[in-house]
């Protein structure tokens, strides 16, 4: 996974204003100024308000670290909601419950140059017309509403037809040459619940997760970090590839080829962007 991918996405409340720098310095790579679940319907218009007085004062560095999720299209708060990313000038948009290109294209010809849209996708139509979201212009990478994904099918969370789709995101994702998508929320904040989620995420294909809370950010990356044992194999592969001239090697009775050291490099590069919290008491 490249250097700059975030690996977490930490949603925060757009009608509480007062907990935005909290979320800027909880430590996620990406923070998601909400105006969707986070919101109640009679507190959505002061959302709006206080992100528009808000987002002038934010410097262009934290603007690039910002999302804002909007209301789906269906909703009568979408066209508010426009008009505000337009206000704004925000640089990334998340889409939820996105079925269809016209929808990324409508939001982004609300913003500037460069803008890019996160479609969440979170239903049965949004699965079906993944592969077209995912090669849409300005798409920076798909989402995984996982817990709508189950209301929209009224399956439980343990249901192969979730993993199914999972799959066909980590799938379509990597046919458009996106980075692997991000996981859903985990209702749970318990720290080792959000890393167990994590963990079977990451094993589907998934390479980041959004966060309710600030303490489920350090889960995460906890969870993205490769073991010490994963690590070491990974350096001796590189090792024995750099000794050999880049050329296929023996190791320990393997044959070591271009696919293998590509392994091993990505895990030597998640390791260098993760914390160490082997030293946590």
């Amino acid at each position: 996974m490249e250097a700059d991918v975030p690996l977490s996405y930490l949603f925060v409340p757009g009608h509480r204003p007062e907990r935005f720098a909290k979320a800027l310095a909880s430590g996620a790579d990406r923070v998601i100024i909400d105006l969707e679940d986070a919101v109640s319907p009679s507190d959505k218009a002061a959302a709006r308000e206080a992100i528009a007085a808000w987002m002038p004062s934010a410097s262009a560095e934290i603007r690039g670290q910002l999302l804002i999720r909007i209301n789906d299209a269906s909703t009568g708060w979408y066209a508010d909601d426009l008009q505000l990313l337009r206000q704004v000038g925000a640089a990334c948009v998340m889409l939820p419950k996105c079925e269809s290109v016209r929808q990324i294209a409508d939001a982004l010809g609300q913003l500037g140059a460069g803008a890019t849209a996160l479609p969440l996708v979170e239903t049965a139509r949004g699965l079906l017309a993944v592969s077209d979201l995912a090669t849409a212009p300005g798409v920076a990478r798909l989402a995984f509403g996982s817990l709508d994904y189950m209301a929209d099918l009224d399956i439980p969370a343990d249901s192969p037809a979730l993993q199914y789709a999972a799959v066909q995101l980590v799938v379509a994702s990597r046919a458009a040459g996106l980075p692997s998508p991000v996981a859903g929320v985990t209702p749970d904040i318990d720290a080792n619940h959000v890393a167990a989620d994590m963990a079977q995420a990451r094993r589907l294909g998934f390479g980041a997760k959004m966060c309710i809370h600030p303490a489920q950010v350090c889960a995460v990356h906890r969870a993205l970090r490769p073991g010490d044992e994963e690590q070491a194999w990974a350096q001796r592969i590189l090792d024995a590839s750099r000794a050999a001239g880049g050329g296929a090697v023996l190791l320990d009775g393997k044959m070591v080829d271009r696919p293998v050291v590509l392994k091993a490099g990505r895990i030597v590069a998640m390791a260098a962007r993760t914390p160490d919290f082997s030293q946590d008491t």
